[in-house]
């Protein structure tokens, strides 16, 4: 028995020094796959092999295969050498574990929370006060349109110039404006990547849409039939993460069983479809309809598709962009986005052609449509999400109303918004 459990003591130590499985393996030069099969006690492990992912884990080989005794032993161990102005009576640890076996696994389950809780904030605390990239692109946005503001109120306030200096103030203010552009486009490009450059630990909605993104938004597995367990998880980093994964592969497969990718590829022939229409003919809902369209292999459909899901707050719980289509992460968003008209019309769809407003301004037509998630029973309120489906526009029609929107009011330059909850850094004065 206790050799069976070698694998899980070997999973929970890498989880204590804060290593992937993908970096455990390589210290210990075997592949990642193998690794995860052993932590699953699916291989059984001993000899070189202990030797060095012991050695890789900084552990005696002893603390993985010896018992539970050794690992509370050295777990107490680790808190108390990491205790601060406090001394605990080391001597003891082995008597203190072999007679308090409970208590000394509560004090090694609340050190190895301590040490997790702190990572997450050492990594949260990087990645927004000190990332040297994000302060030097601030720096230089605003320090470039304060030289553009500056030379813009020589030539208002001056009456006066002579054309060869106005010529020159022209030509800084030309080129200043390149510079803010320039920057602001870097800025931006940082702030779209930074999830995939920086360990989102302890973010989980935002490191499953990076291992999603990496899969490119489709899931082989899914789609010949198999079940959410086929599907490698070991990339995440937490076990959060790895349940909202989970969540959506299982919303994923459903959504595959009822709109098979075969019958899908032969309704569809390339060509943009219309969802009610979709419904209608596989006999599902709207909703499953604009779920699945948008995680279709790219070959199947004749442009690219952006979805958005949230929950009755309004709070984004996936987001897969498209060039153009962006929503604020974090709250904030903008309410005209057809994705939350829906929530005030539950089951009935909703079909608008939006601008986005901002940096470059795009246009795309959107199909939301808001469902009941979850019923808690008789004479109670369901929980409703809404999903919404996002492409790009060919042929604009000069008939059609389209619908102002932006990521969120700080950054949307529109002045004449009845929804706006907050004045925009880009109007005068920043």
């Amino acid at each position: 028995m206790r050799d069976m459990l070698t694998g899980c003591r070997i999973r929970e130590r890498r989880q204590i020094a804060g290593l992937r499985q993908a970096e455990l393996a390589r210290l210990a030069g075997i592949s990642a796959s193998y690794l995860n099969l052993i932590e699953h006690n699916r291989r059984r492990i001993g000899g070189k092999l202990l030797v060095d992912i012991a050695s890789a884990l900084a552990v005696e080989p002893s603390v993985l295969t010896r018992g539970i005794e050794a690992t509370l032993v050295s777990a107490l161990r680790e808190a108390a050498d990491d205790a601060i102005g406090q001394k605990a009576e080391v001597d003891g640890l082995e008597e203190f574990a072999g007679r308090f076996p409970g208590w000394a696994g509560v004090l090694a389950q609340m050190h190895r929370r301590v040490v997790s809780l702190e990572r997450n904030v050492e990594t949260l605390s990087d990645r927004l006060t000190h990332d040297p990239h994000l302060a030097a692109s601030m720096h230089e946005v605003l320090s470039t349109a304060a030289a553009i503001r500056s030379t813009a109120a020589i030539l208002a306030d001056t009456k006066d110039i002579e054309a060869e200096w106005r010529e020159r103030f022209h030509k800084n203010l030309h080129q200043d404006a390149e510079r803010l552009a320039g920057s602001s486009k870097a800025l931006v490009t940082f702030l779209d990547e930074s999830d995939s450059a920086v360990d989102p630990r302890g973010v989980p909605l935002e490191e499953v849409e990076g291992f999603i993104k990496s899969r490119g938004y489709s899931f082989s597995e899914l789609e010949e039939g198999e079940d959410v367990d086929a599907v490698d998880l070991s990339s995440l980093n937490t076990s959060s993460a790895r349940a909202v994964a989970r969540e959506f592969l299982n919303m994923c497969r459903a959504d595959a069983r009822a709109l098979p990718l075969d019958a899908l590829r032969s309704e569809l022939g390339g060509q943009d479809p219309d969802p009610v229409e979709l419904a209608h003919r596989f006999s599902v809902d709207v909703a499953t309809v604009l779920r699945r369209l948008a995680v279709l292999p790219d070959d199947i459909l004749a442009q690219p598709v952006g979805m958005a899901l949230c929950d009755a707050s309004g709070s984004i719980l996936f987001l897969k962009p498209i060039p153009g289509f962006a929503l604020s992460r974090h709250g904030e968003v903008c309410p005209l986005w057809p994705l939350f008209t829906a929530l005030s019309r539950p089951l009935v769809p909703v079909r608008k052609q939006v601008i986005q407003m901002g940096r470059a301004s795009a246009e795309f037509e959107c199909f939301a449509y808001a469902w009941p998630y979850a019923l808690s029973g008789y004479d109670q309120e369901p929980a409703y999400r809404s999903v919404m489906m996002v492409r790009p526009i060919k042929d604009v029609s000069a008939n059609t109303p389209i619908t102002e929107v932006g990521s969120n009011c700080r950054v949307c330059p529109s002045n004449v918004c009845k929804a706006r909850r907050e004045p925009s850094i880009l109007s005068e004065g920043f």
